[in-house]
C-alpha cells in the first residue's frame, strides 16, 4: 500500500529495520505469493543488495505465532540462539525514528536480561480499536507486564488513559531465541513441536528459504500474543511515544492525512459539498460527496467501499461474505503480480478480456497453452521475444502476433528494460484456470 507521501508501507518498514540491524540484514517472513512483489520493492528501495535480504516463505497463512517461531529458529540457526531479534509487522507507520531507535535500544537491554519485550504506545485518545497493556512494576529499563487487555469499551478506555498505567499494545517485540523458544515450548507446545518438525524438513540452504508445505500446514493458526505473550511470566513492556500508527483499518489510514477546515482528508480527486469528517481516497476517478459526515470512501480498481468511519474495521465481514459466495474478488485483483512482472485487467466482458502485461528485465512467462481462448499480443513498449508453436521471433513496439487456441506459446523479456504489451483474449471462457503450464523457470506447477 502506497501512502500519501509516495512510500509504501513495506518500504518504510524495510528502511526502519535496516537502520536498526547490527548485522545489516533483515529477515522477511511472508507468503510465497508475496515474495516477488516484496523482493522487487526491496530492489527498488535499494536499502541493501540481495545477500542482506533473506526471505522465509510460508506456503500458506498460519498467523503470527508460527511465523515468529520459524523466524526465531532460522535466526538461531544462522546467528546463534542468543542473537537479539526485533519483530516488526509491515503495516506500521512510525513518525519519530530517533525516539523509536532509543526505545529499541532500551528493549534490547531488557531482552538481554531474559525478558520477552513488547512495545507500548502512550495513548493519545481513548481508542477502542487497540488492545491495551497494564504496566506493572519497573524492571530492567522497562516495566513488568501486569496484564494484556482486549479492545475495551469507550468508558473503560477513558479510565485506562486517565490512570497512566495503560499503553496501547503495538504488536512489536524484542527477544532472544534462547528465551522465546523455551517459553513457546511451555505455553504452546503444539506450535513449538510443529515448528521444529517443519524446520527439520525444510532445506535451510535454499534462497529464498521455502518452508515445507506439509509440516507447516499442520501448525495451529494462532497469534503470538495468545500463544506466548499473554501466558508467559517474563514479559516486559517499553513504553514509548514515537508517532506510532497501526494502519490496520481505513480510519487509521485517514488519520495519516492532513485535514481541511471541515475535518476531511482527501487523497486523489474529490469535490466535497457540505461534507465533514470524511476520508476520501480515489486516485483514478473524480469522487463527489454531498451532505456526508463521518464516512470513509475508498475507490480502488477492484471495488468501492463506503463505511461509517467508526465501523471501518468491519470490512472484514464483507470479505467473509465474499468468501462464502466464492466471489473471485477474494482471489484475483485488477492488478495481479507474478514472478515475471504483473498484469492489469483493462476489460473483462463476455466476449473478450483485455490485459496490460508488464514483463521485467530478463524474466520469462511459462511455456503454456489454453484450450478455450485465443490471444492477440501487441507490444506497446520495448522488445519482446515470443514463441508461438515451433517458431521464435522478436516483436518491436507497435508489432503484434496471434496465438490460436491449443497452441504452445511463451513470452520473454531479453532486454534491460521493462516491456509492456496489450493482450486481447477471445473465446468462450477467460478464467485463469484455463492454462496448461508445460515449463516454468519459477517452479510453479
Amino acid at each position: 500500500m502506497r501512502l500519501s507521501d509516495g512510500e509504501t508501507l513495506i518500504e518504510k518498514t524495510l528502511k526502519r529495520a535496516a537502520g536498526l540491524s547490527s548485522t545489516g540484514e533483515v529477515l522477511t517472513v511472508t507468503g510465497r505469493d508475496h515474495f516477488f512483489i516484496t523482493r522487487d520493492e526491496y530492489r527498488r528501495v535499494g536499502v541493501a543488495d540481495d545477500k542482506h535480504l533473506p526471505f522465509l516463505l510460508e506456503p500458506l497463512p498460519r498467523n503470527t505465532a508460527p511465523a515468529v517461531a520459524m523466524a526465531a529458529i532460522a535466526i538461531a540457526d544462522r546467528y546463534g540462539d542468543d542473537a537479539c531479534m526485533l519483530v516488526m509487522p509491515s503495516d506500521h507507520v512510525i513518525r519519530d525514528e530517533d525516539r523509536f531507535k532509543a526505545a529499541v535500544e532500551q528493549a534490547m537491554k531488557t531482552a538481554e536480561q531474559g525478558y520477552l519485550v513488547t512495545f507500548g504506545i502512550q495513548p493519545t485518545h481513548p481508542e477502542t480499536g487497540y488492545g491495551y497493556i497494564h504496566m506493572g512494576d519497573p524492571v530492567e529499563n522497562a516495566r513488568k507486564v501486569a496484564q494484556f487487555v482486549e479492545k475495551p469499551e469507550l468508558e473503560i478506555a477513558r479510565k485506562y488513559m486517565a490512570s497512566g498505567d495503560y499503553v496501547w499494545n503495538s504488536g512489536m517485540f524484542c527477544f532472544k531465541p534462547s528465551v522465546f523458544l523455551p517459553v513457546l515450548e511451555k505455553t504452546a507446545p503444539e506450535v513449538f513441536s510443529g515448528a521444529m518438525a517443519c524446520w527439520r524438513t525444510t532445506d535451510a540452504t535454499a534462497d529464498p528459504l521455502e518452508l515445507d508445505h506439509d509440516t507447516f500446514e499442520q501448525l495451529p493458526s494462532i497469534s503470538v500474543d495468545y500463544a506466548v505473550m499473554e501466558k508467559a511470566d517474563n514479559v516486559a513492556v517499553v513504553p514509548g511515544d514515537f508517532g506510532w500508527s497501526d494502519v490496520g483499518c481505513w480510519k487509521a489510514m485517514s488519520n495519516l492525512a492532513e485535514s481541511d477546515d471541515a475535518g476531511n482528508q482527501v487523497e486523489g480527486k474529490a469535490i466535497l459539498v457540505d461534507t465533514h469528517n470524511t476520508f476520501v481516497q480515489g486516485r483514478r476517478r473524480l469522487i463527489a460527496a454531498v451532505g456526508l459526515d463521518n464516512l470513509v470512501i475508498v475507490d480502488t480498481e477492484d471495488a468501492v467501499l463506503v463505511a461509517d468511519r467508526e465501523r471501518a474495521q468491519e470490512v472484514k465481514s464483507v470479505v467473509d461474505h465474499l468468501k462464502a459466495e466464492e466471489h473471485e474478488a477474494t482471489t484475483y485483483h485488477q492488478t495481479v503480480y507474478r514472478p515475471w512482472g504483473s498484469y492489469t485487467i483493462l476489460e473483462d466482458a463476455d466476449d473478450c478480456k483485455v490485459k496490460r502485461l508488464v514483463v521485467k528485465p530478463h524474466q520469462v512467462l511459462s511455456l503454456q497453452k489454453h484450450h478455450r481462448r485465443a490471444e492477440h499480443w501487441t507490444v506497446i513498449a520495448g522488445t519482446a521475444k515470443v514463441r508461438v508453436g515451433d517458431e521464435e521471433f522478436f516483436l518491436e513496439q507497435n508489432q503484434s502476433t496471434y496465438i490460436p487456441t491449443d497452441t504452445v506459446h511463451r513470452l520473454e523479456n531479453p532486454t534491460e528494460q521493462d516491456i509492456a504489451l496489450i493482450e486481447v483474449q477471445t473465446g468462450d471462457y477467460f478464467g485463469e484456470d484455463d492454462l496448461v503450464r508445460l515449463e516454468d523457470v519459477y517452479g510453479r506447477s
